[in-house]
């Protein structure tokens, strides 16, 4: 799991209060895409090229991790694979559906290998085969957390 220290996070919390309007006096929940520090690094670069638009994660992670599914309006500070926030994005819309009911406008949005929804369901799947929390394993009836983010402000922009 990729971490960063709380100096760090209020340091970049404080950058982003002070070039976007509103935003809470807290920091965020704080985190990274992907399982490694490289697809980290590949996935975040999506998002500020404009590219990555959404995100999915197994529902039934969350509740192995007791962690809360993220809401329409929640801010979330990412993370890049060295630990370094990098980006503010905000969640713009969530929808949970079956593993095999996911969209292929969302597969799309998640601006991932050719952005096929063929691509998003081999990839997906082996992720989670590999990186679940879950001890229910994989399955193709499997609730998703399909997230739309925004990104609002990026490091050094």
């Amino acid at each position: 799991m990729i971490t960063a220290d709380d100096d760090t996070i209020a340091d970049f919390w404080g950058e982003c209060r002070a070039v976007v309007d509103g935003l809470p006096d807290a920091a965020p929940e704080v985190w990274a895409f992907g399982a490694t520090p490289e697809h980290a690094d590949q996935l975040l670069a999506l998002v500020l090229s404009g590219t990555k638009t959404a995100t999915s994660s197994a529902l039934w992670d969350f509740e192995a991790d007791g962690e809360e599914v993220p809401e329409v309006g929640s801010w979330n500070i990412i993370l890049d694979g060295s630990g370094r926030p990098t980006a503010l994005v905000q969640t713009v819309g969530i929808t949970i559906v079956p593993f095999d009911e996911v969209t292929a406008a969302h597969a799309y949005a998640e601006g991932e290998d050719d952005r096929s929804l063929a691509s998003w369901r081999d990839e997906h799947e082996k992720y989670w085969r590999r990186y679940s929390t879950s001890t229910r394993g994989f399955d193709r009836r499997m609730p998703i957390v399909c997230e739309d983010l925004r990104l609002v402000h990026a490091r050094g922009a």
